[in-house]
This record gives C-alpha cells, structure tokens and sequence, in this order.
C-alpha cells in the first residue's frame, strides 16, 4: 500500500491537552462544589475512568452526570458553570518534537490534514506554535461543520487533499473518534496513548489500531513502517 498523506487530530497527538484538561477537571469540580457536592480529586479520577470506559462521546458529560448523581436539573446547571468556565481557555500545548515530525513529513512529500472536534479558535493556536501551514486541510468541526466519528469529517479531508481514503493514514488518540471510522474507510490508523484516555482499549477486532505509540518517536517509527 503507498499512502499519499497523514491526517492528525488535535488533541492529544498535536495540543497535549494536560493543562485543558487539568481546567477542565477544577472547573467540574468547582461546579458540583457551587451546588453542594463535594467532589476531591479522587472522585474526578474515578468518574474520568468511568466516562473511557463506557466509551461516552463526551467524557466531561459524562463525568458530570455521574457526579451529580443523575438529577437532571443539578447536571444542566454544573454543565453551564463548565462551559461558562472553560469556553474561553488558551491553553495549547504543542507535544514536544510533533512540529519536527510534521516538517520531515512533508519534506517527504506526504501532504497533512487534520481531523479534529475542535473550535474555529484552534486554527489560531496551531499558526502561533509555527505549524498550522503545515496542513493542506484544517478539518476543524469549528469550520467544517462535521464533528468526529462522523464518517464525512474523514472523508472530506481525503477529497481536500485530493486523495483516497485508501491513501490516508489517520493518527489519533481516541479508539472510538479516530481508530474505528477511519478504519471503516479503509485507512490505516495510528492510536497514540495519552491523556484521559489513554486507557481506551478495543471492545473487537473492528476496533484494532494497526499500530499504538506513546511518544513521537515512536509515532515517526510506525509512520516510516506504513511508508516502507
């Protein structure tokens, strides 16, 4: 198989997302504590690996209904508190030697795009870290309209980059986001472990990475294998 570009989420290959997430979590917290639940950083751990587990789209929903107990207005309230706390955070944070790699990539003659649940906004933070000219495609669902595992998200970055799904190697860091769709397409997929759900694991073969990494080095390894 000759693969002609490389697609990347956001989130966890590219933002390392640690302090988003530590917000996040402080946020959540903050919230319950605003209607009187008292919630310590071992209850934040343990609703965090209950939302991977149970493969919830949204984790931080999931996390929240889970720690207010399921009444719906108490959820509604903390899940406004939350957004109304975190809508605004700047907190990027490119994964260290990720920019190398994307560069060598391209000097390669692969061409990149992305394939991301995030905000218009992200589109800036990418330009300041010295990469966002780097993708041929920014497939942000802030601008494209399609939120991931959505299949049109992955399938309108390969027509962007005028290839074939076929073509594509996806690199994510979520089985259910990134992994199984573009699978579905017939791309080979990366999954880099990290972050909240770094614990993810495949429910079915249907769900198998062809590789996992936990570094960049790693990733650059499995990349260069796929490429022969």
């Amino acid at each position: 198989m000759t693969y002609r570009a490389v697609l990347f989420d956001v989130g966890g290959p590219i933002d390392m997302e640690f302090a988003w997430e530590i917000a996040v979590d402080g946020a959540i917290a903050s919230a319950c504590g605003l209607e009187g639940i008292r919630v310590d950083q071992a209850m934040i751990d343990e609703a965090s690996e209950a939302a991977v587990a149970a493969f919830a789209p949204d984790a931080y929903v999931h996390m929240i209904d889970t720690l207010c107990g399921g009444d719906p207005r108490t959820i509604e309230r903390v899940r406004q508190r939350v957004r109304a706390m975190t809508g605004n955070l700047d907190v990027f944070q490119l994964r260290p030697d990720i920019d190398g790699l994307l560069r060598r990539l391209c000097e390669r003659g692969l061409r990149l795009g992305m394939v991301a649940n995030q905000p218009q906004a992200a589109r800036e933070r990418l330009a300041r870290a010295g990469i966002g000219e780097l993708f041929e495609h920014q497939g942000l669902s802030g601008l494209t309209g399609f939120s991931k595992p959505d299949p049109r998200a992955f399938r309108t970055a390969a027509e962007a980059l005028g290839v074939a799904s076929t073509d594509c190697i996806m690199v994510g860091d979520r089985i259910d986001n990134d992994i199984v769709p573009a699978k579905a397409l017939g791309m080979a997929t990366i999954l880099l472990r990290g972050g909240r759900h770094r614990r993810q694991r495949p429910r079915s073969a249907a769900e198998e990475p062809d590789a996992v990494v936990t570094d960049v080095l790693e990733l650059e390894a499995a990349i260069t294998t796929m490429l022969g």
